[in-house]
This record gives structure tokens, C-alpha cells and sequence, in this order.
């Protein structure tokens, strides 16, 4: 993945769901992603310790079909989503329950698990997931938005007009924490 080539925008990549069989391109995106975007707001620690469990692929995302990507002649550039269900945050690998679903009418939705490749970075990619982000939850009859961002998100989702809730820190191995911020909006 490190070799797809990048024009001066994105803006007209095709976007689509995601399917089960872009998993094993998801498990390659992500800790590219990470690795690379994250790097300015996180140590290499904490950031290690967050992969696989925090920033992770969920699959019920795709099974449930609010899970987006984005690709360039086949190659996943990007990838975010929303859901409908309890999780905030984090990889499917970690849940040993299932994740109940959320009432629209006194729930607020997710917006989870956006990534994008280092090289496609600040070409619109995530603001035209969350776009169909927000169309999707709005057609689902959620009103609310829910999102624990992470600080390197925390513009993208102040710029379509989240709210900061709180900042905290999510507990992860070996004593570290990653720091991030709950957000909110009404639709």
C-alpha cells in the first residue's frame, strides 16, 4: 500500500461499503494510518499498544453495512463509518459480547473508525465518508451523533460542527493511556 500514488484530490474517488473481503486490506490500512497520521498526538507506545484493540477493524460494521471505503484502481485508500450500535470506539477483536443495537429515537448514533492512507491524507477522503456518514445516520432516523475522536480527528469533526464533551484518557496495556476526545452533534 505504500506505493499508491496520490493526485492533488480525492474528491471523485468512488466511495462504497465495505465488504468482508476487504479485511485483510483494512488490517494493512490501519496501523499505516496510525503510524503515520497519528504520530504528531501520540507516542510510538501508545500508539502500538492502541492497534489491534482501539484502532482496529470492526467487523460488525461491515456486516451491518455502515462501514465506507474509498479506492483508487483497487486499492483501499480510506475507510470510516457509523454505527448503530452501543460501541464507541475500538476493533471487533476485543468484544467478547454482542454489541447491542442503539434506539434511534433516544439514542445517539457512532461515527467510528476513520483511516485514511498516509499518502491520501487532507484530500477530502474522510470529510466525503463523513458525509455519507451523516446522510446514513439521518436516513436511519438517528437525530444525535456520538464520537470519540482521537486528537488527530478532532478537527475533521470540528469542522462539520462537533461539539466537545469531555477529554479523557482510554486505559490500554502496560499502564498507558490514549487520550481523546468525546464529541457530539444534533442533526
Amino acid at each position: 500500500m505504500d506505493s499508491i500514488p496520490s493526485p492533488p484530490k480525492a474528491a471523485t474517488l468512488p466511495l462504497r461499503l465495505a465488504r468482508e473481503e476487504d479485511v485483510p486490506a483494512l488490517q494493512t490500512l490501519i496501523p499505516l494510518s496510525v503510524r503515520a497520521l497519528q504520530a504528531t498526538y501520540y507516542s510510538p507506545a501508545q500508539m502500538e499498544a492502541a492497534l489491534g484493540g482501539v484502532f482496529g477493524v470492526d467487523r460488525q460494521l461491515i456486516r451491518d453495512g455502515t462501514y465506507f471505503v474509498v479506492e483508487e484502481n483497487g486499492h483501499i485508500v480510506g475507510c470510516g463509518g457509523w454505527s448503530r450500535r452501543l460501541s464507541l470506539y475500538g476493533a471487533d477483536s476485543l468484544r467478547t459480547e454482542p454489541d447491542p443495537e442503539l434506539d434511534p429515537a433516544h439514542d445517539a448514533a457512532r461515527v467510528r473508525a476513520f483511516f485514511v492512507h498516509p499518502a491520501w491524507a487532507r484530500r477530502g477522503i474522510a470529510r466525503n465518508i463523513m458525509i455519507a456518514c451523516e446522510q446514513a445516520i439521518i436516513a436511519a432516523g438517528f437525530r444525535t451523533v456520538d464520537i470519540v475522536a482521537t486528537l488527530a480527528g478532532e478537527p475533521l469533526y470540528a469542522a462539520f460542527g462537533y461539539t466537545v464533551m469531555n477529554r479523557y484518557e482510554l486505559p490500554m496495556a502496560d499502564g498507558l493511556s490514549l487520550p481523546v476526545v468525546r464529541m457530539t452533534k444534533r442533526l
